[in-house]
Order: C-alpha cells, then structure tokens, then sequence
C-alpha cells in the first residue's frame, strides 16, 4: 500500500513539474521594452523615480524623528506635572 501511494505522489509531482516548466517557458503577453520607448528612456524614468523615492524617505525618516522628540517633551511635561519617576 505504501508503495503505491508513493508512486501516486511521484506521478502527481512529476505532473505539478511539467506544469510549472510549460508555465515558465511560455511565452510572454507583454513585451519587456515597449516600441514606443528605448531602454535609456525607460533607465532615466526609473531613476528620477528613485531619487524621488529616496527623497520622500528621508522627508518621512525626519518627521518620525520630529514626532519622536514631540511625543517624548509631552511625556516628559506628563511626567514632571505628576511627579513620575521616568529614568526607568
């Protein structure tokens, strides 16, 4: 009985393996580079996207730091008004 469940699952994986190679060596529906566009333009575009991309990071990195400080005065003022300990 083990024996045929095993060549079960042998034949089942051999199946889900040719599909694979079938799907992965198919044909594609949309061209890599369109006509419209040469690969340089299309370099120069996704670049500024980066940059931009970079930029709006660090804008975000500074106002978590912003709020960071903001939200650690608030919490201080708290602690001084209720006399709480905060070196913890």
């Amino acid at each position: 009985m083990k024996c045929f469940m095993f060549r079960l699952k042998l034949e089942k994986l051999k199946m889900v393996i040719k599909k694979f190679v079938d799907w992965f060596f198919s044909p594609t529906q949309k061209p890599v580079v369109e006509d419209y566009i040469d690969l340089y333009t299309r370099l120069m575009e996704l670049e500024n996207r980066v940059e931009l991309l970079e930029r709006e990071n660090v804008e975000t990195t500074n106002e978590l730091y912003r709020m960071e400080n903001s939200l650690d005065a608030r919490i201080d003022i708290i602690a001084e008004h209720y006399k709480i300990n905060t070196n913890v």
